[in-house]
């Protein structure tokens, strides 16, 4: 094998990896949303975990670098800066909102995502969608297309502190 097709075709150690990943995100998910510990929903929670990880291995899911789960613990970082990014943008778009003269100035502002990947693209477009007083539009040619409610959110996602997260979140 050469080096190019190690790193298009993992190993079967690495899709074990992934798909254990991917089951133990699915169970957390199942056991926090559920909240209940009867033995019939515990039952018929392995089972839809057993049937979803049995779909996406047939869908070449474990085995295809591009959906691949590769993000480091560092996600969990980004989760709580998005997550304190879209209360600070409630409150900015509620202060805008209950203001006697509503002061909107609307903008599109077209991001340059070329050096992200496609998974990193909609990583960055729905977390840009996820901040209230923006709207990701379109994804194309390795552009993002947004809508921004304020010049002052325009030039913040110019600025790209949001970019600059995602691309911060690859393992090297």
């Amino acid at each position: 094998m050469t080096d190019e097709t190690e790193h298009t075709t993992p190993s079967r150690a690495k899709e074990f990896r992934r798909g254990l990943t991917v089951a133990v995100f699915l169970i957390a998910a199942w056991l926090l949303w559920s909240g209940l510990f009867k033995p019939l929903l515990l039952d018929l929670g392995v089972v839809s975990v057993l049937i979803t990880l049995y779909i996406l291995q047939r869908m070449g899911y474990f085995s295809n670098e591009t959906f691949a789960f590769r993000y480091s613990p560092r996600l969990v970082g980004f989760w709580v800066w998005l997550g304190k990014e879209i209360v600070v943008s409630s409150l900015i778009v509620t202060r805008i909102v209950l203001q006697r003269r509503i002061s909107v100035d609307p903008q599109l502002v077209e991001l340059d995502a070329s050096d992200l990947d496609a998974l990193d693209q909609a990583l960055l477009g729905n977390s840009i969608t996820l901040t209230p007083g923006t709207l990701t539009l379109d994804v194309h040619k390795n552009r993002i297309l947004v809508h921004a409610i304020t010049s002052e959110t325009a030039v913040s996602l110019e600025q790209g502190e949001m970019m600059d997260r995602v691309r911060a979140l690859k393992d090297d």
